[in-house]
């Protein structure tokens, strides 16, 4: 067999053995290995297993993950996020669909200060989903809001897999960052857009929601929750104005959630060393498969297939347009079996040659990619959001319901795509504004 069968082979069993659930990173790892030996032998192939980690896990940007990790973790386990859902009830309960509105927020702000879109489901639906259940909202609503709104973690910063695009297209992760947070924000205002024209065509949805705020209350409210926006704003204001680099702000977010946790007092020893593990943990996870992804480069690069694959790419045409559909079919027909992280480390071997032969600006395909993956989050038959939320919410739900509800919001992520695919000023202005 010539060296691109081989590569075609494996790219075959890599996909198989991921739909089996075996682990990412061990299949990226192990695959890459035999493949070496088998293009060369098994002395190279060990060879190039005892540097390649180390050489790409040292890289100082990847250390802004684990950094914005534990910022995220003490802000949950501080409960700097505790009252957002609650506040932003309060000042958006007179809007149809108020409650669903402001889980979109709540959720947009808990994205911002986690970056995981997981935990951002995760946390957000054992406090706003009840809360909506309990109030009369149609069961898909409730937790498609939830499901959906999750994936903002994806692409407002800091998100970590806009930092691990960012080291592995070696751009910068400021100006991603930069880039993903007008997009982010038009997300999630086509997501409350949709709600309140849904709710106002069918008020049923949302059942009948009476909330007597005064203003003392609305102030009680934002001395709950300032903290929170405080601290988005230093991390992505050090960033944007270049005071920081995304390491140094991340170090500075975790710094300052602890510091504010424990002048609240709101965080107790058990509660740091949960926040420790949670990142610890989280990191090795990434960090695994990014090491496995890392060999599977090298593989992929030794049997030419990134160039086949290339070639057979513009032999049909070299136009933009059709390269972007091309990426968007394998994304969101991968993103249906994969997790985001690994389909996003296992495909950019790939993609980024032919992105790059093609002259398409790496920033703004970037949050394409991102956006991509956040349908992946909830598009069926895996959509990882959507089953966190049944997994939080047990028997409460069912999955077909969930499924059922975040359609119209897969809707929504279509109109924010093709938004940013045909207005880039969306992702560029902003970071040729700083940069330059």
């Amino acid at each position: 067999m010539d060296n691109t069968t081989i590569g075609v082979i494996a790219v075959g069993i890599t996909l198989l053995l991921i739909a089996l659930r075996f682990p990412i990173g061990v299949v990226l790892g192990l695959v890459s290995i035999l493949g070496i030996a088998e293009l060369t032998n098994m002395r190279i192939a060990w060879g190039v297993v005892s540097a390649t980690p180390f050489d790409f896990i040292g890289q100082w940007e990847l250390t802004a993950a684990p950094m914005f990790l534990f910022m995220g973790y003490l802000a949950t386990e501080g409960k700097l996020t505790s009252g957002l859902f609650g506040a932003l009830r309060l000042f958006l309960a007179r809007l149809p669909g108020g409650l669903a509105i402001s889980s979109v927020g709540a959720c947009t702000f808990f994205a911002a200060a986690s970056g995981s879109s997981v935990a951002t489901a995760a946390a957000m639906s054992r406090i706003a989903v009840p809360e909506m259940l309990k109030n009369g909202y149609d069961k898909g609503l409730a937790t498609g809001t939830i499901a959906a709104s999750g994936t903002l973690g994806s692409l407002i910063p800091p998100s970590v897999l806009l930092i691990l695009y960012g080291v592995y297209a070696q751009v910068s992760v400021g100006q991603l960052f930069m880039a993903g947070f007008i997009p982010g924000l038009v997300s999630a205002l086509l997501y409350a857009m949709m709600i309140m024209v849904r709710v106002k065509a069918n008020p049923a949805l949302a059942g009948d929601v009476k909330v007597d705020a005064t203003r003392a209350d609305k102030i009680a409210a934002l001395k709950e929750i300032w903290p929170l926006p405080t601290l988005i704003l230093l991390v992505l204001g050090g960033i944007f104005t270049g005071y920081f680099s995304p390491t140094e702000a991340g170090a500075l977010g975790a710094f300052f959630a602890l510091c504010i946790s424990l002048t609240r007092r709101s965080l107790d020893w058990q509660g740091f060393k949960t926040a420790a593990v949670n990142t610890l943990q989280s990191t090795a996870s990434i960090f695994l498969i990014l090491i496995g992804s890392v060999l599977f480069t090298k593989f992929l690069a030794m049997s030419r297939l990134p160039t086949a694959f290339s070639e057979m790419i513009l032999s049909v045409s070299d136009s933009q347009w059709w390269i972007l559909f091309a990426v968007a079919l394998i994304y969101l027909l991968l993103g249906m079996l994969i997790d985001s992280i690994g389909l996003l480390l296992l495909t950019l071997p790939l993609i980024l040659p032919l992105v790059d032969t093609a002259g398409i600006d790496a920033i703004w395909f970037g949050i394409i990619v991102i956006k991509l993956l956040e349908v992946g989050l909830v598009t069926p038959p895996i959509g990882l959001n959507v089953y966190v939320i049944k997994g939080a919410l047990g028997n409460l739900v069912t999955l077909p319901e969930v499924f059922r509800g975040v359609s119209w919001f897969i809707l929504m992520d279509f109109v924010a795509l093709l938004l940013i695919i045909l207005i880039p000023a969306m992702s560029l202005w902003l970071p040729s504004l700083v940069y330059n």
